[in-house]
């Protein structure tokens, strides 16, 4: 068994190495890449972790009297929240920090003249991009996955903590229409989320713009044993020809195409999906009639976007830095600044007119990196080269 496993170890290590160098062959990989590429990770990870220790420390500071009223324990607020805390904000940031990297590191070697020598010694500005290419590439993927199956789980998981020590937040349930099928419709006048329970329930099931079969009852209550619904106090009328057949009781159980997250009319829900789970979250929205679609989709297009932004703020971030100032990094930063900032009010502004203004949320999500895509492709026409 051990033999098996140092074969397979040493085969993957010879596919990787085969691997790499097979990309150092079509790239031309020189140790100056390897340098950049260095400079570039290294930025990356020091930001990360700069910038969330300080966003620890402000959480900290807000929910400590939170965490001492209900006598948490410290290991379950290091493990419970922190630990699923975190990733969120890695990746919803990670864009952020790429740009901010970008512009601290190629700064630093435009006013060290790295980047007049590389030049200068005739490397062409689009080979000079290579490294920074390969950084983004990397970053993309991790921030792919981590959006799409790590930040998921963890999401869930502080939902968890956070609905065992401080309860779950009130939202609106009244009023609740739902398509069930082609022709069938439930409606629930109030949705009790803490107990799953739905009171004034109501379901009817139409055969040529005519009701065939409406049942009503007083409660509804979803058995995750059986998967079945349970309704209480019920009754039940079905119309076949012109008779109408009526029977009452105090219990019945059946079927549904909803569950109880269908009833709870939660936007975030959508945060504790993996990508697959969310498509097919979509669709069966899509076909209820849910009028919260919008912000599925929206969460949907937003983890591809986010991700592909890493490579437009690493550019853009390139070329803004790249041309030494005698003032130094800080007009480097201080205009990346500017642009990040921007970049993040065009994404707030364009997700509000996808939810509210009627603007299509794969348009509203992706705008914000269209017109930074041009800006980006403008600013590194200008660059030093």
């Amino acid at each position: 068994m051990y033999l098996c496993s140092r074969i397979c170890m040493m085969s993957l290590k010879n596919t990787w190495k085969r691997l790499g160098e097979r990309f150092c062959d079509l790239t031309r990989w020189k140790i100056i890449d390897s340098y950049i590429l260095r400079k570039f990770l290294g930025s990356v990870v020091y930001a990360i972790l700069l910038l969330m220790a300080i966003i620890i420390v402000f959480d900290l500071s807000e929910n400590i009297q939170r965490f001492m009223s209900k006598n948490i324990p410290v290991g379950e607020i290091i493990t419970g929240y922190y630990l699923n805390f975190i990733p969120y904000f890695i990746n919803l940031f990670i864009p952020l920090f790429t740009f901010i990297s970008v512009i601290w590191f190629t700064s630093k070697l435009s006013s060290n003249n790295e980047i007049i020598s590389i030049l200068g010694n005739g490397v062409s500005f689009a080979r000079f991009l290579v490294p920074y290419f390969a950084g983004a590439m990397i970053i993309m993927l991790i921030s792919l996955v981590m959006a799409n199956f790590i930040v998921p789980h963890t999401n869930e998981n502080l939902n968890e903590f956070k609905y065992k020590y401080f309860g779950k937040q009130a939202i609106s349930t009244t009023d609740l229409h739902i398509k069930n099928s082609a022709n069938s419709y439930l409606y629930v006048q109030r949705w009790d989320r803490d107990n799953d329970l739905g009171y004034d329930f109501t379901y009817e099931e139409f055969d040529d713009s005519k009701i065939r079969l409406k049942i009503k009852a007083q409660m509804a209550a979803f058995d995750p044993k059986s998967q079945k619904w349970v309704l209480r106090h019920y009754l039940r009328r079905e119309f076949i020809n012109d008779r109408e057949i009526v029977t009452t009781g105090h219990q019945m159980d059946t079927t549904f195409n909803v569950l109880p997250r269908n009833f709870s009319q939660d936007v975030f829900i959508a945060e504790t999906m993996s990508y697959k789970e969310l498509r097919s979250f979509i669709k069966e929205e899509k076909m209820r009639g849910s009028n919260l679609v919008s912000h599925f989709q929206i969460e949907q297009h937003k983890r591809i976007a986010n991700s592909i932004g890493i490579f437009i703020m690493t550019f853009l971030g390139l070329s803004v830095s790249s041309r030494k100032n005698q003032r130094g990094v800080g007009v480097h930063i201080f205009m990346g600044m500017g642009l990040a900032f921007t970049f993040i009010f065009l994404q707030q502004v364009s997700t509000v007119f996808s939810v509210s203004g009627g603007l299509p949320p794969v348009l509203g999500t992706w705008i914000p990196n269209i017109i930074f895509l041009f800006i980006t492709i403008l600013s590194l026409k200008m660059a030093q080269k």
